[in-house]
């Protein structure tokens, strides 16, 4: 399986941004999926996870009410959808699979990693 995320950039406070990550694979609709983000000198930490059919979702205490996360098995994609973002939401954001339909939190759950995108957003 290969990642390739997208759709990050420089936004202001208060803006808007959609993430995708494209998937390659005949498998992607059994895997999970999740979104993580590392800024410099920390570690990568969870955002968003969702199930391998989209059923069950969970965000971490930054995301909720935010962001959004959601998938398309048909066209191997998933998103994630971020809503008045903060200077605070900036870093690289990953797009991540998991070998499993159920979703995972944390780092180590994850078998397959995108390259990232950048998300800056100014104050």
């Amino acid at each position: 399986v290969q990642l390739v995320e997208s759709g990050g950039g420089l936004v202001q406070a208060g803006s808007s941004l959609t993430l995708s990550c494209e998937a390659s694979g005949r498998t992607f609709s059994t895997y999970a999926k999740g979104w993580f983000r590392q800024t410099p000198g920390k570690e990568r930490e969870f955002v968003a996870t969702i199930s391998s059919s989209g059923s069950t979702i969970y965000y971490a205490d930054s995301a909720k009410g935010r962001f959004t996360i959601s998938r398309s098995n048909t066209k191997n994609m998933v998103y994630l959808q971020m809503n008045s973002l903060k200077p605070e939401d900036t870093a690289v954001y990953y797009c991540a699979a998991r070998r499993g339909v159920t979703t995972g939190t944390a780092t180590r759950d994850y078998d397959y990693w995108g390259q990232g995108t950048q998300v800056t957003v100014s104050s």
